[in-house]
């Protein structure tokens, strides 16, 4: 299930995930300008809502993540953390409340940070990293929102929290279209739904104001 917050949820397994809150940014990698106050509430929501028992972060966090945050907002998240097991995927120890990894494997999925460039026959990827966004043409105007990226085998995650294309990368771009060779879809992240299109019917990259 996609999630207009820009986070995923696999009900079978109760589990939540979302890729590069800014708490958890890559070091050295553009990040979306946006704030860590806001994506902790945003993420209390969706804990409310879904009731997960795991939370699945694709994104390290650095040695820096807890550095961060203010002193209240660590406590919200090592609140959410005793409500629901945090698993953050990357290959760093975060210092940020929960476990480590750098690859997670649970039923048919593989979780990584940084996408595969081949998966292994049969796998389903889950991934975060490039924070892709799209553009289109509605009503004379153009458009442009973070979105998720999917094929048959990979689903990528935009930076959760992000509200602009600010920091990420267009999904025509060679980086992240090349990972979807039999064609990709998207689905744009609107205010309460999600705007689903295939890559041919996206406006040309263009930079967005």
């Amino acid at each position: 299930m996609l999630d207009p917050a820009g986070a995923a949820f696999w009900p079978g397994k109760r589990v939540l995930i979302a890729a590069d809150p800014p708490f958890a940014a890559t070091p050295g990698f553009a990040a979306p300008p946006v704030d860590s106050r806001g994506a902790l509430e945003r993420l209390n929501r969706l804990i409310r809502l879904y009731r997960p028992a795991k939370v699945i972060m694709l994104g390290h966090g650095g040695m820096a993540g807890a550095a961060r945050l203010h002193k209240d907002e660590l406590a919200r998240l090592t609140a959410m953390a005793r409500e629901a097991n945090f698993l953050w995927v990357g290959g760093v120890a975060a210092d940020l409340p929960g476990q480590s990894v750098a690859v997670h494997r649970e039923g048919p999925f593989t979780f990584r940070h940084e996408p595969a460039p081949k998966l292994a026959p049969r796998e389903i990827e889950i991934c975060g990293l490039l924070n892709p966004w799209a553009s289109i043409d509605v009503r004379a105007k153009r458009v442009a929102r973070p979105c998720f990226v999917s094929d048959a085998s990979r689903l990528m995650l935009p930076a959760f929290g992000a509200a602009t294309p600010s920091g990420g990368m267009d999904v025509r771009d060679p980086a992240i279209s090349r990972l979807f060779p039999r064609g990709l879809r998207v689905f744009l992240l609107g205010q309460d739904q999600l705007f689903s299109f295939a890559l041919e019917q996206l406006g040309r990259m263009a930079e967005v104001a």
